[in-house]
């Protein structure tokens, strides 16, 4: 909380003097686990300069750690993305589609990820690898070149 007050009385005395307000890094309050969803508390804005740094706290709010960050030190955009919709080991149902014919299967994540990302599933029916791109619900959008069900 008192980096709170800080960075509050840093903006006051800008404001009150006319200087420019000092620049602003977002850090972590607390240690937050690689996975976890970031919420509100999770992190504070600091009266400091550390270039590559996030710097407002809505740019962390809803997303997901990627990394362990740990209290006090700068959140970089890296260092967070989309929350995962698909969990390694977890059954997924893969989609394949070319010229009019489409073909579900069920398939085990080898990976977890979001949504707009790629993993690797293994088809439950042939056991073979496939990859593809995760859509907002979970399925796995296999692509017309790669080998879809053998």
């Amino acid at each position: 909380m008192a980096q709170h007050t800080l960075a509050g009385a840093a903006l006051i005395a800008a404001l009150a003097t006319g200087l420019p307000a000092p620049a602003e890094t977002l850090v972590a309050a607390r240690t937050i686990r690689a996975t976890t969803l970031i919420e509100p508390g999770d992190v504070v804005v600091v009266p400091e300069v550390h270039p590559g740094a996030l710097s407002h706290a809505d740019e962390a709010v809803g997303l997901e750690a990627r990394v362990a960050l740990y209290p006090g030190r700068p959140i970089r955009p890296g260092d967070l993305g989309p929350a995962a919709v698909v969990e390694r080991n977890g059954i997924v149902p893969l989609i394949f589609r070319r010229a009019g014919l489409t073909i579900f299967a069920e398939g085990r994540a080898l990976g977890r990820g979001a949504p707009g990302e790629m993993v690797r599933v293994m088809n439950l029916s042939s056991r073979t690898t496939v990859s593809g791109m995760i859509d907002p619900e979970g399925r796995v959008h296999v692509s017309g070149s790669a080998r879809p069900f053998h």
